[in-house]
């Protein structure tokens, strides 16, 4: 297919269909569509497929990308379409089939047979496939285990995955504070999995640190995330998707980690950014597609890079007003801390929701605490500068600004702040 000068390791395995454009450039829809009419054309050939999509906090060409690969499936014998969603609030159909582009107002295309999202609180969507011996995530954990990672790891997907011939995954892969990048088949774990997974998952990303995690290709989260969709019984095809500023900018397609692999080079590529110095102030603008603090956080992840001891990272998201519709309580319950203080202190919190306690660290980030006088030491600084209340604010220990008092353009000529916008998707570093 064609080759990309955005890449540079050389052009990926045998049997992976590909295309990327250059750099500021999107694919037309013709390359587009002979990557995926080699890859799912012949595959799906009078099958019943499943099809998981990316929910509206991806930032994907997916209204442009969904109608080609329904045409590169046409020999498919029927396509489910499934939202997967994790533990995200669930979309409507109108609005599935608008971000699918699809007219929300008329009958399905011929073969869609559903859109919908997956259910990862009913049991009975669920069905076992499999479990993780507890020793064998000791080995997946290695140095960064803790026994708070529990026994043996029951995993459950959602029934329709085992109940088709094959799974087609499309989705964007990024950097990712948990599983070091996105995408792949972690669209079905945790995507479509069961809370258990998704407890041990984030928690397992949470031990081994954002710093040490985000940006690295092969991490102990995607190590289980592999064995995990090693169990699922049909098998997976993979269409895997570089993003540019919402354009498709590079697409892989085939056996799952072959192309995530190669997709993973191009994503590097596209959304690292060096920076020369660590900043004492870093004001982080997440894209309008995280609506709350569970998705936001991402600004906070991939700068907290970047922020030099002791500084601060203001998420500056007017437009941002809930914590989460899924966790909230959890979430005011618990508060923000480093890890080290649910670690320290681990009798008091094993009952909480290990993701929820993951989220937590995550967005306060690393930090210490000393056993004797209860302290806890951030490293740097979090405040919020949107539309939750301070009052809130305290309640989550976090740090409040007024929005109101943001000027990003002053910020942005203070040699000694880092004013990024659209963050959310593009992992930042010193350069060393």
């Amino acid at each position: 297919m064609t080759t990309t000068s955005s890449r540079g390791d050389g052009p990926p395995p045998e049997g992976v269909a590909w295309a990327g454009a250059p750099p500021g450039s999107a694919l037309s829809r013709a390359e587009a569509g002979r990557v995926l009419h080699a890859a799912l054309e012949d595959r799906v050939q009078g099958e019943r497929v499943l099809v998981l999509v990316p929910d509206r906090t991806r930032d994907v060409a997916m209204a442009e990308l969904f109608p080609a690969v329904l045409a590169a499936m046409h020999r498919a014998r029927s396509v489910e379409v499934m939202v997967a969603l994790g533990t995200h609030p669930p979309m409507d159909e109108h609005d599935i089939a608008a971000m699918l582009g699809l007219d929300a107002g008329a009958p399905l295309p011929a073969r869609v047979t559903g859109l919908r999202n997956h259910s990862w609180r009913e049991p009975g969507a669920l069905a076992q496939i499999g479990t993780v011996a507890a020793e064998r995530i000791r080995q997946i954990a290695g140095p960064t285990w803790h026994p708070s990672l529990g026994g043996d790891l029951v995993v459950r997907a959602n029934r329709q995955a085992v109940e088709v011939d094959r799974v087609v995954v499309v989705g964007p892969v990024l950097p990712h504070e948990v599983a070091g990048f996105s995408g792949g088949t972690k669209y079905v774990f945790p995507g479509i999995s069961g809370p258990e997974m998704i407890d041990v998952m984030h928690w397992l990303g949470a031990l081994s640190g954002v710093l040490a995690t985000i940006g690295v290709r092969d991490t102990p989260v995607r190590a289980l995330i592999e064995e995990a969709a090693s169990m699922l019984p049909v098998p997976v095809t993979l269409v895997a998707v570089a993003t540019e500023q919402g354009r498709t900018a590079g697409l892989y397609a085939g056996e799952p980690r072959a192309a995530w692999e190669a997709c993973v080079g191009h994503a590097a590529r596209l959304h690292v950014e060096q920076v020369e110095h660590p900043y004492d102030n870093v004001i982080s603008c997440p894209m309008p597609i995280y609506d709350e603090l569970w998705t936001a956080g991402k600004a906070m992840y991939k700068l907290e890079p970047v922020v030099a001891d002791g500084g601060r990272l203001v998420i500056y998201a007017p437009h941002l007003s809930q914590v989460s519709v899924t966790h909230g309580t959890d979430i005011f319950r618990v508060g923000y801390h480093p890890l080290a203080y649910f670690v320290g202190q681990w009798d008091r919190f094993e009952a909480e929701p290990l993701a929820v306690l993951a989220h937590s660290s995550h967005v306060k980030g690393a930090g210490t605490y000393d056993a004797a006088s209860g302290r806890e030491s951030p490293r740097i600084d979090v405040a919020l500068a949107t539309g939750i209340s301070e009052e809130d604010c305290r309640r989550l220990n976090l740090s409040y600004v007024d929005p109101a008092s943001v000027d990003l353009a002053t910020a942005a000529l203070d040699g000694s702040t880092l004013v990024v916008r659209r963050s959310g998707e593009t992992l930042y570093g010193v350069r060393s």
